[in-house]
């Protein structure tokens, strides 16, 4: 199979989650600053939804650099990522509206969670699916990915911070971001070399 669908599609809906999470933003009531500043949370929800997602649709570009072989499988682990970052723009404007309340925080550090367990899960199929560990430049490359792995547990303590010190969920939820904002500069070196 060739793999230019598959990006297309995840193209075409990760363009879509980020209009979609636009679109939820509203507009200040006033017309002054302090108007704007009322609506800290949701700008700030947006934004770290933006960059959360934009961090994905950049990896996905890396990695499939990569990826010689396309699937069944990998279709499906690749929807199961796109499924996930869907609801995105869902968590991201109930905790901006309810202010970063308690339950709307946890439930955007699952809508952060799950998209993170999908590309752990997509990396392993695409792994495979290019002949394992020993065969794949991906896995080859990738060897213990320390950010894969932390990058989940973060997660989980932000879940959990979120019923006790939402400011320090809101931490781990952005460490997650500041781990991956920069894109793995050997797949860029190995893209190159192919």
């Amino acid at each position: 199979m060739e793999k230019h669908r598959l990006l297309a599609m995840t193209d075409g809906v990760i363009a879509i989650v980020i209009t979609i999470m636009v679109i939820f933003l509203k507009i200040p009531a006033g017309a002054d600053l302090g108007a704007l500043m009322e609506e800290w949370p949701v700008l700030l929800a947006y934004a770290l939804s933006f960059v959360y997602v934009a961090i994905y649709w950049n990896n996905h570009h890396h990695y499939f650099h990569l990826v010689r072989h396309v699937n069944g499988a990998v279709l499906w682990a690749n929807f199961h990522l796109l499924f996930w970052l869907s609801l995105v723009p869902f968590a991201t404007a109930w905790a901006g509206e309810q202010g970063f309340a308690p339950v709307p925080t946890a439930v955007y550090g699952v809508a952060l969670f799950m998209p993170a367990v999908a590309w752990r899960i997509m990396q392993a199929v695409v792994i495979r699916a290019d002949g394992g560990e020993g065969e794949s430049a991906l896995g080859m490359l990738l060897g213990r990915d320390v950010k894969g792995a932390v990058s989940p547990l973060l997660y989980a303590a932000g879940i959990g911070l979120s019923f006790v010190w939402a400011p320090g969920a809101l931490a781990c939820y952005l460490l997650v971001g500041l781990l991956w904002v920069v894109p793995d500069k050997r797949i860029e070196r190995l893209a190159e070399k192919r």
